[in-house]
Formats: structure tokens, C-alpha cells, sequence
């Protein structure tokens, strides 16, 4: 009797540890998907709430405040013991990189801004060789899939600038009446361009903030402080960038519409929790893993442009995106190798020590 308790025992508890496990596992799968998922949402809201009037210097500023309150408060509650008052991150990159993003967003459209956003693991790549953070031998394979991938990211950015094709996928209603060509051409549209360019300049600026994100988390291991930190001090930089390069008083005023949504679900939720989610990723699983779920939001925003805003998907576009993809994933394909190679030498070097210790 008892023995068959025992076994009764050891199974529930043999069963509890497997779903430890696979809950440990796909607890950062999740999390990757939620948070590119509410990514998503906000590109949709605040394409519609530029389109109405709204500044991208104003959403930056009221969606950093809102994101001040909100981390604070969950600080406060769940990490009053760790909290620095003194320890203060200046990330000026993280508020040119939102303020740009937004303005390169009024310009284009919530697809094409996603699609090009996956450029960053291609420019945090490039980065990381200038500044000496990431080792590089051109003979080896891994090294070869980073250089391919980060061409065939810039490739696809160029393609999905400069080339919109015929529509591919027609909208359910076309709510914008916009006027779409049935054949091929060159867009030379000078706002498109331009937007396109403070994308790109915005992944550049997203991209070192990631670098500095990666080594901050590792010396503050607090993730609602550090997120409501970097909120406020965002706060003060876009409303002095705004003062200075938006002097009309009447867009701070907000109405009792889209134009009110925009930075309460930028600051709540995309500022405050999302980041707070990429936090914890980062700390699971690291950078690089949170990186590769990136084309997921493309896809969600995709999606929801197309049933929401009646956003045309057009040949050039899904060419570019394909091709962007293709490249990030070659990309963590090179850093996953190195990873595994890293992981094996240090695994022969403990134990070459461990046998030079038994002799």
C-alpha cells in the first residue's frame, strides 16, 4: 500500500516538475508574442491618430508621461527596495528613436514602418563590429550568414522605399480612398521618402538603445524602475525637443477621441508594460531571442492595416518584407552557431581542467 503511494507520489511530482519545465519554456515564447502583438495595436492607433492632426512630438511626450505613472507605480508596489532615486539613464537615443518612428509613420504606413523595423538586428549587428562588441572572422560560415543577412535586409528596405508594385491584397473597404495603381512603378512620392528615411534613422537610433539597454539590465536588475526611469527622463527630452522644434500650443490639447487613445495606449501600455515585458525577455533569454520574433508584429500589423484601415498590401512590399525577414533570420542563424561554438569550448575547457586536476 504504501509502496504504491509512493509511486502514486513520485509520478504527481514527476508531472508537476514537467510542467515547471514547459512552463519555464514557453514562458519567453509568450511573452515575445504578446509584446509584438500590443507593438502592433499601437502602430494602428497612431497611424489613425496622426492621420486626424495629432503631433508625433506631442504623442512622444504624453506617451512617455503616462508610461512614467504607470511603471511607478508598479515599482513602488513590487520593487521599493530596489529603487534608485539616484540612478538616473540618459537614453536621449530611445526618445529621437519613438519621435522619428512617429514622424516616419505619419508619412507611410503602419505595414511598411513595421516591415522596415526589422531592419534593427541588421544595424545592432553593424554597430556592435564599429564598436568592438561582436567578434568577427570572415572565413567562418556564421560570419558569412551576418554580412549575407544584413545585405539582404538593406536590399529589402531599398525595395519596399523605392518600389510599390500592383496590389496584391485589396482591402474588405477602402476607407482613405486612396487611389492605387494596377500596375508597376518607381515610387518617387517625396513624403514616402522622406518617411522611409526617418525610419531608417530611427532604427539606427533604436538600435544603440538596445546596446545600452542589454548592459544596463545586467547592472540594474530592476525592470519597473529601470522602465519608469527611462519613461520620466524621455518625458523631459520630448518636451524640450518639442519646445523647441513644435512652438504651436494648441496641439497639446487632446479631445475626447482617437487623438486621446493614441498616447494613453503608446504610454500604458507600449512605454510601460510592453517594455517591461522586453525587459524580462531580454533577462530570460536575451536580445537575440527576443529579436527573432520581430516579423511577427510585420505580420499582426499587416493584418490589421488591412481589415482596420483598408491598407493595400502591394507586391513591392511583401517583396522588401520577405527579403528583410530572410536577412534577420541569416542573421540569428550566424549568432546561434557562435553561441553553440562558445558553448562547446567552454565546455572542453572545463573539462580539460577538470582532467589536469585529477592527474
Amino acid at each position: 500500500m504504501e509502496e504504491a503511494e509512493e509511486s502514486v507520489g513520485g509520478r504527481s511530482s514527476s508531472k508537476k516538475m514537467r510542467e515547471m519545465v514547459l512552463g519555464d519554456y514557453l514562458k519567453p515564447h509568450i511573452l515575445s508574442v504578446l509584446c509584438y502583438l500590443l507593438h502592433a495595436g499601437a502602430n494602428i492607433v497612431s497611424k489613425v491618430s496622426l492621420d486626424k492632426g495629432m503631433s508625433h512630438y506631442v504623442l512622444v511626450v504624453y506617451g512617455h508621461a503616462l508610461g512614467t505613472f504607470a511603471t511607478a507605480l508598479l515599482a513602488l508596489l513590487f520593487e521599493s527596495k530596489q529603487f534608485s532615486y539616484g540612478f538616473l539613464i540618459m537614453y536621449f537615443r530611445a526618445v529621437l528613436a519613438r519621435t522619428l518612428y512617429y514622424a516616419g509613420l505619419e508619412y507611410t504606413s503602419p505595414t511598411f514602418a513595421s516591415a522596415i523595423s526589422n531592419l534593427i538586428p541588421s544595424i545592432t549587428f553593424i554597430l556592435a563590429i564599429l564598436f568592438r562588441m561582436e567578434r568577427f572572422d570572415i572565413s567562418k560560415g556564421s560570419a558569412q550568414a551576418k554580412i549575407g543577412g544584413t545585405v539582404m535586409a538593406f536590399a529589402g528596405a531599398a525595395v519596399m522605399t523605392l518600389y510599390m508594385g500592383i496590389v496584391v491584397i485589396s482591402p474588405p473597404f477602402s476607407p482613405h480612398s486612396r487611389k492605387s495603381s494596377a500596375t508597376s512603378k518607381i515610387l518617387l512620392d517625396g513624403k514616402w521618402v522622406k518617411g522611409s528615411l526617418m525610419l531608417l534613422i530611427s532604427c539606427f537610433s533604436f538600435a544603440a538603445f538596445f546596446i545600452l539597454q542589454t548592459t544596463t539590465i545586467k547592472k540594474y536588475p530592476a525592470p519597473f524602475s529601470l522602465t519608469s526611469l527611462t519613461c520620466l527622463i524621455g518625458t523631459f527630452q520630448a518636451a524640450i525637443m518639442t519646445a523647441i522644434l513644435d512652438h504651436k500650443t494648441s496641439l497639446w490639447r487632446l479631445s475626447w477621441n482617437i487623438s486621446l487613445l493614441a498616447p494613453i495606449y503608446n504610454g500604458i501600455i507600449v512605454f510601460g508594460i510592453a517594455a517591461y515585458v522586453q525587459t524580462l525577455i531580454i533577462q530570460i533569454r536575451g536580445p537575440v531571442f527576443m529579436t527573432a520574433y520581430g516579423p511577427l508584429n510585420t505580420l499582426f500589423v499587416a493584418i490589421m492595416g488591412l481589415l482596420i484601415l483598408g491598407d493595400a498590401l502591394h507586391l513591392g512590399g511583401i517583396i522588401g518584407a520577405t527579403l528583410i525577414i530572410i536577412g534577420l533570420y541569416a542573421i540569428l542563424w550566424g549568432k546561434e552557431k557562435e553561441k553553440e561554438k562558445e558553448v562547446m569550448e567552454g565546455a572542453i575547457h572545463d573539462q580539460n581542467i577538470e582532467i589536469k586536476m585529477n592527474k
